[in-house]
């Protein structure tokens, strides 16, 4: 995590997808067609902004939450917003993962081991 001078902590964060390349191929395609609720759960509690990236089947996450607010309250909010557990369960088909588990048992925290000054 990053307190930046902007005023807002970033976090990184690591999910391992099935190593499957059809699955993968589908789960970009079905992340450039987030649902609606699943976006606006997102904003509205808090998270700034959200970028995921991929290399094979490693996925790397950067999300940006203010600076004043926690990180795990955050999360327990998203779980309770509508449909993220449907969308959670959905998208376990392709992760390394089991049906049942939340965004934030999936999404493991990174720590940062170097910085450029």
């Amino acid at each position: 995590m990053e307190i930046s001078k902007k005023g807002y902590k970033r976090y990184c964060k690591t999910l391992t997808l099935k190593d499957d390349p059809e699955l993968i191929e589908e789960y970009k395609r079905v992340h450039q067609n987030v649902w609606p609720e699943i976006k606006q759960g997102m904003k509205e509690v808090g998270i700034l902004n959200m970028e995921i990236y991929i290399h094979e089947n490693k996925l790397f996450m950067i999300m940006e939450l203010p600076a004043d607010v926690d990180h795990d309250k955050t999360m327990e909010a998203l779980g309770k917003k509508p449909r993220q557990a449907e969308w959670e369960a959905f998208v376990s088909k392709f992760q390394e993962t089991t049906e049942d588990a939340s965004a934030d048992e999936k999404w493991q925290l990174m720590d940062r081991i170097f910085k450029l000054d």
